[in-house]
């Protein structure tokens, strides 16, 4: 049992990406026939390897190994190679080192109820009591591979207060570094005094819990987040190591967008003019309408590289029909003097439950909401060193931005877009979530760290005029890849009619060939345009990609629209016309300036000048 304990740690642990830090340095480990033993002796000074230790070999016709180091300036991988070339070496490999996994011994894991935090894999083999749940978030499964996050890494819970001194979560509150603790004196210039764990803006003031009731929400969602994990206190959160900042705006009445508002433009100065890593923030909240104030400071945070994770909402809802907010905001569009963002910062969070169920009261929406994260009685923090059991889309939330940190903190040159693909690419397919939220899936810890990005070649929608200073216009449509890569990357495109025709409005492509240079994410797709005396209205026809070059290249966005805008005007004219009264009728003929590609119907009516109707 010891050894198959000791062999899933290394397997766990192989998982990772091979760092610097995995093996001792200039070491290898070489496993060899026993009857080599004099062959060696004469290879390792050749190589100019020193043997540290010998392990004799047990039983009879059992190998060797041992332990060498390789000359300073060696390629250590280069030198193993050439170990591996001897007949007998049966490997030769970098000493590794292996790292205790991450065990929760918190009380309430270990009883079995913070199924939130569990997976299908095998606790025991970790040390664990042998819980286990195939729909929790998976999060044991990273604190097995030592994913636990780093106290470089700062979330913001923007809610109630949290109870900073809960000695479950008092290690990873946030301590502003530039601010001295009550000196009345705003010491880091950022308009606020003495925000030593951040700001309550309910209240207007440094005290980000005022004790009592009023901070349980906030807590609570604390405590999922970032609770200090294999301390043997309570419980774990999904990140064992962090730092939380306390945006209070929520108090006994709720809290107002303006306060919203503050929150998220006080963290974003955080980091764009104060050097706090800010990853995310946690918005369990919701309610009101929309808000171009706040859709515009969301937008801000995410320029500044901070993701906006939402609750998708408790009222059994379709958000695709019926809008939740902050949930349906989206930084890809822009507000009114406020230019979208370049990436998607918001993720929508539904709940589900611990048999894999979409919670009866979660909101939902194939478009709105973006992955399922465990929202049904779930076990967290309280005010006053206590727990409690809370149910909502409020307590999937901060799985997923619990998730987000533990990322971070494995890969802490990810960019905000980066890690939100991961965390969405990687979802878990769960049948309750089918057709209910963008991924069709649930949160997985690990998986989202595993994630492999796939570069993805995409076409954007383009207009044009019909004619430009006379002459035939064109469309330019633009190609991107969403990452540079080391070869050029080529795709196939077609044109096909929509309302216009090709020949006739534009100038139809089969099999064309558009080429992304090395290094380049994007090139321009041109179509030529026919100018036309036609007035009519504008036309569209289409564009497709196919046949990706390589392999490794997906197609994102396969097809765009071309809109051609006809510029072409026309005037109606009618002429004057003399005739004899005797002649009793006057012909009035009335034109057009040039063609029209349908019918021109005009009312006509009559008035007296010097002659009057009826009269003459």
């Amino acid at each position: 049992m010891v050894s198959s304990v000791r062999k899933l740690f290394v397997e766990n642990l192989e998982i990772r990406n091979l760092l610097a830090a995995d093996f001792v340095p200039g070491e290898l480990v070489i496993q060899y026939d026993a009857d080599l033993a004099p062959l060696m002796m004469v290879t390792n000074q050749q190589m100019g390897a020193e043997v540290l230790q010998e392990i004799d070999p047990v039983g009879q016709g059992a190998a060797t190994v041992a332990r060498v180091r390789v000359p300073v300036g060696k390629d250590l991988m280069s030198i193993a190679q050439e170990y591996q070339k001897m007949p007998g070496v049966l490997s030769a490999e970098p000493n590794y080192i292996l790292k205790k996994a991450a065990v929760s011994n918190d009380p309430f894991y270990a009883s079995g109820q913070l199924w939130g935090m569990y997976s299908n894999d095998s606790p025991v083999a970790f040390g664990g009591s042998g819980t286990t749940n195939t729909f929790g978030s998976g999060a044991e499964e990273a604190w097995g591979n030592n994913f636990v996050g780093s106290s470089q890494v700062v979330v913001a819970v923007i809610d109630e207060g949290i109870d900073t001194n809960h000695p479950d979560l008092q290690p990873n509150i946030w301590v502003n570094p530039g601010e001295i603790a009550n000196d009345g004196v705003d010491n880091d210039g950022n308009g606020r005094i003495d925000d030593v764990n951040g700001w309550d803006f309910f209240n207007n003031d440094n005290t980000v819990y005022d004790g009592g009731s009023g901070d349980t929400h906030g807590t609570h969602v604390a405590g999922t987040i970032g609770a200090v994990g294999g301390n043997g206190i309570g419980v774990a959160g999904v990140a064992w190591n962090v730092k939380m900042i306390s945006a209070k705006f929520l108090g006994p009445t709720g809290g107002s967008i303006s306060a919203a508002i503050q929150a998220v433009d006080y963290l974003t100065n955080l980091k764009v003019n104060h050097g706090v890593n800010i990853v995310a923030t946690n918005n369990s909240w919701g309610g009101g309408g929309y808000s171009s104030a706040l859709h515009a400071a969301i937008i801000r945070a995410a320029n500044a590289g901070i993701l906006f994770v939402a609750a998708a909402g408790n009222s059994s809802l379709n958000n695709d029909t019926t809008a939740n907010y902050p949930s349906n905001y989206s930084t890809l569009v822009g507000v009114s003097g406020t230019p979208a963002a370049s990436y998607e910062a918001v993720i929508a969070v539904a709940s589900t439950t611990s048999t894999g169920g979409l919670s009866s009261f979660s909101n939902y929406g194939a478009t709105q909401v973006d992955i399922g994260a465990p929202g049904s009685s779930i076990l967290s923090t309280l005010p006053g060193n206590t727990y409690g059991t809370y149910s909502g889309t409020s307590m999937a939330t901060p799985h997923v931005t619990g998730a987000i940190a533990v990322y971070a903190a494995a890969k802490p040159n990810a960019s905000a877009a980066a890690i939100r693909e991961a965390i969405l690419g990687s979802a878990v397919p769960t049948t309750s979530l089918a057709g209910k939220t963008l991924t069709g899936g649930r949160l997985s810890v690990l998986d989202a760290i595993n994630y492999v990005r796939t570069p993805t070649i995409s076409i954007s929608s383009a207009s044009g005029s019909e004619s430009v200073n006379g002459a035939n216009g064109v469309i330019d449509f633009r190609v991107t890849l969403s990452e540079p890569l080391g070869q050029d990357i080529s795709v196939n495109y077609n044109t096909s009619n929509g309302t216009a025709t090709s020949g006739v409005d534009y100038t139809s492509v089969s099999n064309g060939i558009l080429t992304i240079p090395a290094g380049s994410t994007q090139a321009t797709l041109r179509v030529n345009l026919i100018n036309d005396t036609l007035v009519e209205p504008n036309e569209t026809f289409f564009v497709t990609l196919s046949g990706v070059s390589s392999s490794a290249v997906v197609l994102g966005s396969s097809q765009a629209t071309g809109t051609i805008l006809n510029e072409d005007s026309t005037q109606l004219s009618i002429s004057d016309v003399a005739a004899l009264e005797s002649s009793g009728t006057f012909r009035f003929t009335v034109s057009l300036s040039r063609p029209s590609a349908s019918n021109v119907t005009v009312r006509v009516a009559t008035a007296n000048g010097t002659a009057k109707s009826g009269k003459t």
